[in-house]
């Protein structure tokens, strides 16, 4: 199967309607990738966060420990952590495993590395937009200007 060949657009070529066209479309792609990557962000971070967790619940290998369990943002009960050797894992769409602490980490660490992964590739693809995106809007401006430097030559004969 051959792979899509992308044809390189002369933006030269395009008139003044298409170009403010494809600007409003490249400025929609930057916003929503720019989204993306602030939620991938969000979400990385709350995977370093359990990550920083399940580690510190390996120092503290102790049983019968005292914690506060969140019921909310904003409210906590006291609680007591019987057993810090065996964790329940949120691996997605309502499943759970259940994973020791090496595990846990193991689990939080490729988590944060896969996310990691996927930022570089959209914020490089933002990057792309983005080029792409001043690139119209210089083209834009030449054609504005030629088009007013025509007006005017115009006016005078």
């Amino acid at each position: 199967m051959a792979a899509a060949e992308s044809k390189a657009i002369d933006l030269a070529q395009l008139p003044i309607p298409q170009l403010e066209q494809l600007k409003s479309q490249l400025d929609e792609e930057v916003q929503m990738f720019t989204s993306s990557v602030n939620q991938l962000q969000l979400v990385q971070q709350k995977f370093v966060e359990s990550s920083e967790c399940v580690k510190k619940l390996s120092v503290d290998q102790y049983e019968a420990k005292e914690i506060l369990v969140p019921m909310t943002d904003s409210l906590y009960v006291p609680g007591v952590l019987n057993n810090a050797h065996s964790l329940l894992v949120d691996i997605g769409t309502g499943y759970f495993a259940d994973k020791n602490i090496k595990e846990g980490i193991e689990y939080f660490e490729r988590k944060v590395k896969f996310v990691q992964e996927q930022l570089e590739k959209l914020q490089k693809l933002v990057m792309e937009k983005f080029n792409l995106r001043q690139a119209v809007i210089e083209h834009m401006q030449i054609k504005i200007e030629q088009h007013l430097a025509a007006q005017k030559s115009g006016a005078k004969a």
